[in-house]
């Protein structure tokens, strides 16, 4: 097959946004062609440059979204009064006064029928940019905004709103412009992959339109949500608007998608919400590389009894102050116990928070913190980054530790939480995102923002290293189970098949005599029917009986036979300090 794979700031730029997946996935499916349809987010990501390709990828086409390009396109009198009818009606859509007819027929289609008229416009004049930044686009999205029975914040937009959500509005079309929907472009392959939803599917949706390419839509985050938490600052109006705009691309996306595929139930949840059909949603988890993981779970040796671990990027998020919070409880039920703190900061904010915490661990144990970013020793709490003398990588970050701890606010599919498991390390989790999914009963869970709640999860396994050992081992096995790179490509192989197997041959290529080329289309397109479901049948690998259910609520606390002179362990609400 000929897969066309639709990504935003992402894969083949070095670094980008699901990229290590995307490269996983081509190089996993190396009996497939991919044709890459990349948008860059910035020149940095540019000149950064792209990872090494697999031959399978036979083509790379690219194109910015951070750039203001005139497209030197000048209308007509009948282009400009087609491009007035279709952004006009676009603008009505996402204006109208109930925000729950987001979804509804009508609106859905009011909305698709001015999203194709806009791209069928753009095909036939050669482009759209010069348009949309045009002073009829303003005018016209601000007669919409004048109209009657429209939202009440759009009603309000004063012109520099207008001309912000118009510039929104301009990047975000970007695409219907793009020279990508030819015979020998997207209308050549046999399948759009999209490696996320908003502006990276719109070119999958196009395709669908003048082609009729079947459209994959996989979301490991969800950016409807990712819009909402990015935009906490900007005026009603232009909140409003946009977010009109981004629900309905979504439900629009949802809606023409052949199957949809979250990496998590969280995922999921958003999505039937935004409108996608449960029937066509299939949740394939992300796949982590287990091979390095592997030492950890030969060498149990390594970890040191009394050591917690905790890795990832330090942000607020992360809220490491209810962990610091929760060890002073553990360090006094526990005076031997070490807390480690294993990553760098998340830009400017994350170098702020983690100057904060190093303060407050400072306070808390006044005898000594090492703070320094490579520093280890005998302090109960130490600062430290991958890379250094210790930890050299990851693995060893968690190999060295006999409980790994997560103590996150907000979290989308935890991949460090999975490593850990794949390290056959016991885990102490707060219940956000996808967490309860991924560790099934193979780990402590306490609820968020509780340090007195983590503390005793964590002294709990501190104490009892039997139930340590036994919960880590049954952890890989639903690690290798359900989070591995094998079982990722291999779902999305199966998906491919079964997408072909109900997708009609939409082009017919012929030789160079005019006859139909041989074995041009894959032969699954013509065997119709859920062939490719696999059977059900017992997994190769699985965890104990007693670990596959719902995940172990840690409340009590072992004490100590005789007295221990400590201090109580912080209250709840002291997290939120």
């Amino acid at each position: 097959m000929r897969i066309g794979l639709l990504t935003e700031g992402g894969y083949p730029y070095v670094g980008g946004d699901s990229g290590l997946w995307c490269d996983r996935l081509v190089r996993g499916l190396g009996h497939h062609e991919f044709d890459v349809y990349a948008f860059s987010r910035s020149e940095a990501q540019e000149d950064a440059g792209w990872v090494p390709l697999p031959p399978q990828v036979t083509r790379v086409r690219t194109a910015p979204l951070w750039t203001t390009e005139d497209d030197g396109v000048v209308y007509g009198r009948r282009a400009r009064r087609r491009f007035t009818e279709h952004y006009g009606e676009l603008a009505a859509v996402l204006s109208a006064a109930d925000p729950a007819t987001t979804r509804a027929p009508a609106e859905a289609d009011r909305f698709a029928h001015a999203l194709y008229g806009l791209a069928e416009l753009a095909h036939d004049e050669g482009g759209l940019d010069a348009a949309l930044r045009s002073e009829t686009a303003v005018r016209t999205l601000e007669r919409a905004c004048r109209a009657p029975r429209v939202l009440r914040a759009a009603r309000e937009a004063r012109v520099p709103d207008l001309l912000a959500v118009a510039a929104h509005l301009q990047h975000a079309l970007r695409s219907l412009s793009l020279d990508w929907y030819e015979e020998d472009g997207l209308g050549a392959v046999d399948l759009c992959h999209a490696a996320s939803g908003g502006t990276a599917a719109l070119p999958g949706l196009l395709a669908g339109h003048f082609f009729d390419v079947p459209l994959l839509v996989t979301e490991y985050g969800v950016r409807l949500r990712t819009h909402y938490l990015t935009r906490p600052d900007a005026p009603p109006a232009v909140r409003s608007l946009l977010a009109a705009f981004h629900g309905r691309l979504a439900a629009e996306t949802y809606r023409r998608a052949a199957f949809v595929t979250p990496g998590n139930t969280h995922a999921r949840r958003w999505q039937e919400r935004c409108g996608a059909d449960r029937a066509r949603i299939r949740t394939i988890h992300p796949g982590m590389d287990a091979t390095p993981f592997a030492g950890a779970e030969e060498s149990p040796e390594r970890a040191d009894p009394g050591t917690l671990v905790w890795t990832g990027r330090v942000e607020p998020a992360k809220d490491l102050v209810s962990l610091l919070h929760a060890f002073s409880g553990i360090h006094a039920e526990e005076p031997g116990a070490r807390l480690r703190i294993i990553g760098g900061p998340a830009g400017p904010e994350g170098a702020a928070y983690l100057e904060h915490c190093r303060a407050l661990a400072a306070r808390l144990f006044p005898d000594g913190t090492e703070g320094g970013p490579h520093s280890t020793g005998t302090a109960p709490v130490s600062f430290e980054e991958i890379g250094g003398p210790e930890p050299a990588d990851r693995a060893e970050a968690y190999a060295s530790g006999a409980v790994i701890v997560l103590s996150s606010v907000v979290e989308g599919f935890p991949a460090g939480l999975v490593e850990a498991m794949l390290s056959a390390r016991a885990t102490v989790s707060t219940d956000v995102g996808a967490v309860v999914e991924v560790i099934g009963g193979t780990g402590l869970v306490v609820p968020p923002r509780d340090p007195r709640a983590l503390a005793e999860a964590c002294v709990s396994l501190l104490r009892d290293p039997e139930r340590r050992a036994r919960l880590g081992a049954a952890a890989r096995a639903r690690a290798l189970e359900l989070f591995t790179v094998e079982q990722n490509v291999a779902a999305f192989h199966a998906l491919y098949l079964e997408i072909a197997a109900r997708s009609p041959v939409h082009r017919v290529l012929l030789n160079d005599t005019g006859d139909p080329l041989p074995f041009a289309a894959p032969a699954e397109v013509h065997v119709p029917g859920d062939w490719s479901v696999p059977a059900s049948r017992p997994p190769l690998r699985t965890a104990p009986a007693w670990a596959t259910g719902a995940p172990e609520r840690a409340t009590d606390v072992l004490r100590p036979t005789t007295p221990v002179s400590a201090t109580p362990l912080v209250p709840a609400t002291e997290a939120a300090r």
